[in-house]
C-alpha cells in the first residue's frame, strides 16, 4: 500500500476533535430536554454535517491526485477506509451491549429483551447493518439505526458517502462537481425550509422512520460533496489566529438556543440550519485549511494532535455511556443542577477512555491491519 507524502492538515485534525466534544455536551443536555425547542446547546446535531464536509475535504485532497496517476484502486480505496473507520466500530458496539447490559438489557419503557435479540442487535452494529423499526435489533424500543451506540447512523452515511465518492463522484470534473453542490445544497435546503423533519431542523438521519433516511443521505450528500468541491479549488491564504477562531465560530454556532421557540416563527430554525451548513460551515472550513498551512508552534500542534487523535474514538465510546446517564436521570427526574458534578466526571471520563482506546486499541490495530495488506 502506498504511503502517505502529502502535507497533513493538522488543523482541521483539531477541529473534528472541538466539534467532538461539543457533541458530548449536546447529548449531555439531551437528558433535560423535553423537546428540540428547549434542548440547550440546541443545535449540536449539526457538528455531523460539519463532520461531513470535513470527511469530503480530506477524502478528495488524499485521494483525487491518486486515482489520476493510477496509484489506487477502488478495492485499496475502501480496505484503506476500511482499516480507518472499523476497528472503532467493533469495539463501539461491544461497549455498547455491555452498556445495555448493565443497564438491564430493557427497552426505554422497561420491556425485558430477549437474549438472542441483544446477539443480532450486536453482530448487526458490528457489522454497520441499520435496525428498522421494530425489528429484532431495534432493542431499546425508540427506533434508533443503531440502538446499542446511536451516533453510529452517521457513520453508516458515511460509508454510503466513501461509496460514492469511488463510484461516481471522483470521476466528475469540477464543474459538473460544482453544479451537484448547488442542487444538493437546494435539495436541503428545501427539506429544512419546508420543515420536512416535521422539528424545523435538519437533525435527521438517526431513524429509518419517515423522512429520516433520505434526508439523512442529501445531508451527507451535500457536505461530503461540498467538501470534495472545496479540497479541489482550494487556495491557500495566511490567517492568523485560525483555530480559534474556528473554534469559536462552531461553538457559537452550535450553542444557538431554537430560534422559533420564543418567537413562534419556527422557519427561522429551518433557515439557521441551512445557512450555517451551506455557507458558514464551508467558510470555516477552508478558513481552517488556511490556518493549516500558515503555521503554528510546535506545543500548539501537539494540541491539534491530541485533539484529531481522540475525536473518533470520542465520538464512538461515549453515547453508550449516555445511555447510562440517560437512566439514572430519568429515573427520578434529576436536574441539571444536580447532577452538574457527575456530568464533568463523566466528559473528563470519556475523554480518558478515548485516548486510551486510541492507543492501546484504534491505533496499534490499524497498524497491524495495514501491515498485513
Amino acid at each position: 500500500m502506498f504511503k502517505d507524502s502529502k502535507p497533513h492538515y493538522l488543523l482541521l485534525d483539531a477541529l473534528r476533535g472541538v466539534a467532538a466534544l461539543m457533541v458530548v455536551w449536546y447529548h449531555f443536555f439531551e437528558a433535560f430536554a423535553t423537546s428540540p425547542l428547549d434542548q440547550r446547546f440546541n443545535h449540536g446535531y449539526m457538528a455531523v454535517d460539519f463532520f461531513f464536509i470535513l470527511s469530503g475535504f480530506v477524502i478528495g485532497y488524499a485521494y483525487d491526485d491518486r486515482w489520476k496517476k493510477g496509484e489506487l484502486t477502488t478495492g485499496g480505496f475502501f480496505k484503506r477506509r476500511l482499516i480507518r473507520l472499523h476497528p472503532m466500530v467493533v469495539l463501539g458496539a461491544v461497549i455498547g451491549v455491555i452498556t445495555f447490559l448493565i443497564q438491564g438489557g430493557v427497552q426505554w419503557d422497561g420491556t425485558h429483551v430477549e437474549g438472542w435479540k441483544v446477539i443480532i442487535a450486536l453482530v448487526c452494529t458490528m457489522l454497520l447493518l441499520p435496525a428498522i423499526p421494530g425489528t429484532a435489533p431495534e432493542v431499546r424500543g425508540n427506533g434508533e439505526m443503531y440502538p446499542l451506540n446511536g451516533p453510529y447512523w452517521s457513520l453508516f452515511f458515511e460509508y454510503v458517502g466513501n461509496i460514492l465518492y469511488a463510484l461516481c463522484i471522483r470521476k466528475l470534473s469540477t464543474k459538473k462537481l460544482a453544479i451537484l453542490v448547488w442542487i444538493l445544497g437546494l435539495g436541503l435546503a428545501a427539506f429544512s425550509l419546508f420543515n420536512m423533519s416535521g422539528a424545523n431542523h435538519i437533525g435527521v438521519g438517526w431513524t429509518m422512520a419517515d423522512n429520516n433516511l433520505w434526508g439523512g443521505l442529501l445531508r451527507m450528500s451535500f457536505s461530503y460533496s461540498a467538501g470534495m468541491l472545496i479540497s479541489r479549488v482550494f487556495r491557500p491564504m495566511k490567517i492568523k489566529g485560525a483555530f480559534w477562531l474556528c473554534s469559536l465560530s462552531l461553538l457559537v454556532l452550535l450553542g444557538v438556543p431554537h430560534l422559533g421557540a420564543v418567537s413562534g416563527a419556527m422557519w427561522l430554525n429551518g433557515l439557521y440550519d441551512s445557512i450555517c451548513v451551506l455557507f458558514l460551515f464551508p467558510a470555516i472550513l477552508y478558513i481552517g485549511a488556511c490556518g493549516s498551512v500558515s503555521g503554528t508552534s510546535e506545543k500548539g500542534e501537539k494540541v491539534w494532535k491530541w485533539l484529531g487523535g481522540i475525536s473518533y474514538p470520542l465520538y464512538l465510546v461515549h453515547y453508550p455511556i449516555m445511555y447510562l446517564f440517560y437512566a439514572w436521570c430519568w429515573e427520578d427526574g434529576k436536574t441539571f443542577a444536580q447532577t452538574w458534578p457527575v456530568i464533568i466526571a463523566i466528559f473528563i471520563g470519556c475523554i480518558l477512555l478515548a485516548y486510551a482506546v486510541q492507543k492501546l486499541y484504534d491505533e496499534p490495530v490499524r497498524r497491524w491491519l495495514s501491515k498485513r495488506g
